[in-house]
């Protein structure tokens, strides 16, 4: 029996130990995006969901707006970009992805209107070096 156990665990490390960059990150989005999603961030915005983009290495971030921000005419895209890149330069968590290159994607849809795209960035590597 211990010696079954110590296999699988081997086998365990073994199996990690040859998880692509790519593989990672699809499977730390999603598991993420299961435990914590939705997860709001404040009174006004809720992270739906996030999902790694295989094809455009790019992991991106789905979110709803509500309340007083749910209003497309005072949107601030600029302001919004840039508290993106700087929050993303900040960011320790993700720091192997951006090493790498990856992009980051942030798409915000309205809460009032199922659907509606308020903003989206993509963020690339020389946006956030």
């Amino acid at each position: 029996m211990k010696k079954i156990l110590l296999f699988s665990a081997l086998l365990t490390v073994l199996t990690a130990c040859q998880e692509s960059l790519e593989q990672r990150a699809e499977r730390t989005l999603k598991d993420y995006s299961e435990k914590n999603c939705p997860l709001a961030l404040d009174e006004n915005i809720v992270m739906d969901s996030c999902a790694f983009e295989k094809d455009t290495h790019t992991l991106h971030y789905y979110y709803t707006i509500s309340g007083i921000l749910d209003n497309d005419s005072i949107l601030n895209r600029e302001a919004m970009r840039q508290m993106l890149v700087d929050g993303l330069k900040n960011e320790t968590s993700t720091r192997v992805f951006k090493e790498a290159g990856y992009n980051f994607e942030y798409t915000y849809f309205s809460e009032s209107h199922p659907g509606t795209m308020l903003f989206e960035a993509t963020i690339a590597k020389e946006d956030y070096q």
